[in-house]
């Protein structure tokens, strides 16, 4: 009878010790998947806004070249107009002279 008694009792000690340890590695198994999730989350928060301020800076970027295009286009339409006035006002100038 006292062996039995005894068997039980080494029986029960070693299923609570594992059932125990089970738990516990769940546990952190669990908290170590949550801060694994948070950090990946931060990282692609990180990653979303550095593209967000290259892309920023890439339009800026462009609406530059595109304000400086437009501002020679403007100086040679101005340049083109004042050459087709003087040649006008030559011209003018030499048939008023003929006469």
């Amino acid at each position: 009878m006292k062996k039995l008694l005894l068997s039980t009792a080494l029986l029960l000690a070693l299923a609570v010790t594992f059932t125990s340890c089970r738990d516990e590695k769940t546990e952190v198994t669990i908290e170590d998947s949550m801060d694994n999730t948070g950090d990946a989350m931060e990282d692609a928060a990180d990653d979303m806004e550095d593209s967000m301020e290259e892309a920023a800076d890439d339009a800026e970027g462009a609406m530059e070249e595109a304000g400086k295009a437009l501002d020679k286009a403007a100086k040679d339409t101005g340049d083109a107009l004042d050459n087709a006035a003087d040649a006008t006002k030559d011209k003018v100038n030499d048939i008023t002279d003929d006469n």
